[in-house]
């Protein structure tokens, strides 16, 4: 099955056709693992409103979801699933983990990476780590 593009209607065909842990026995922790998503959108919302970030946690929910969906798909559900507000910061932890290039073509998903800025902030922050 071809994904084009991803909707709500197909958005959990897609996520189970990418999943792939080996660990996984049932429907509950395949849940878990994808709620990663909503972790890291209230990260950002917090980083957004307050300018805190806790590094350490967005970094260890983004490598969940790389580790349980692989790069692309992953790169592919998070840049649906986040908002576009926050995806200079989704951007930034991306390159950071090396999981994406700053510029690389995503025009098959209607999503043109050389548009999103980085948040020189969190490149701030995250060179210290």
């Amino acid at each position: 099955m071809k994904f084009k593009k991803l909707d709500d209607d197909n958005f959990l065909l897609y996520a189970i056709k990418h999943y792939d842990n080996p660990q996984c026995v049932s429907m509950e922790e395949f849940y878990q693992d994808l709620s990663a998503i909503i972790y890291l959108k209230r990260l950002f919302k917090k980083y957004k409103k307050s300018g805190e970030i806790r590094e350490q946690l967005v970094l260890n929910h983004t490598i969940l979801l790389y580790n349980v969906f692989g790069i692309e798909p992953a790169t592919r559900i998070l840049f649906w699933k986040i908002d576009k507000e926050y995806h200079s910061q989704l951007k930034t932890i991306l390159i950071f983990l090396n999981y994406i290039k700053e510029n690389h073509n995503y025009g098959e998903w209607d999503l043109e990476m050389n548009l999103i800025p980085l948040d020189e902030t969190l490149v701030e922050r995250l060179r210290r780590i």
